[in-house]
């Protein structure tokens, strides 16, 4: 099983540390599972021109084509001015229509409070259920006070990180065993 954590910002370390506890929560729970973090700070991507993925290369063919291997993806996400990222709308926008089917999608959400908490709800879980991403419900919400120098200091949200690792895992091999069984019935 493949699961990609993608840290959605260009700026910022909050998400990008979540997105790594998380990774090696998964990592140390279920140690057959590759994780590949992807840090978008780390990348220099190109703004959607309606190509198909396949077609750009460098950093944006790179990121793109993991994502469409992925078994699972943990987006991770700063909330700016009440919103997404752009950069993380532009992952979004490179990639095809259905581009999480078949796939598992999670996610935490970085803000500065707890006035951000639907941000998730109300714009990234339509964006994932539009490119038919089979969606982890719960998520993990994560105020500014609970990081200290660049560590998460709330047990709680450890906790929350915990069971989201669990459940993208668990919901992933659930749903890869659904699809072989159906595949083995027509016998070809």
């Amino acid at each position: 099983m493949k699961i990609i954590g993608l840290s959605g910002s260009q700026v910022g370390s909050k998400t990008r540390t979540a997105m790594e506890v998380t990774l090696k929560a998964i990592k140390e729970k279920y140690p057959e599972t590759e994780t590949i973090l992807i840090d978008l700070a780390d990348y220099k991507l190109e703004f959607s021109d309606g190509r198909n993925y396949l077609d750009y290369e460098g950093d944006t063919g790179y990121v793109t084509k993991t994502l469409m291997e992925a078994d699972a993806i943990v987006i991770g996400t700063p909330i700016f001015q009440a919103s997404i990222p752009g950069t993380l709308k532009n992952i979004f926008d490179l990639l095809p229509v259905n581009a999480f089917r078949d796939k598992v999608v999670s996610m935490l959400v970085t803000a500065g409070s707890p006035k951000h908490y639907l941000v998730a709800d109300h714009q990234i879980k339509p964006i994932l259920a539009y490119m038919k991403a089979q969606i982890v419900q719960t998520y993990v919400f994560i105020e500014e006070k609970d990081f200290r120098q660049k560590e998460i200091i709330n047990n709680d949200v450890l906790f929350r990180i915990d069971r989201l690792a669990e459940d993208t895992v668990v919901l992933t091999e659930t749903f890869a065993k659904i699809r072989a069984d159906k595949e083995a019935e027509y016998d070809f």
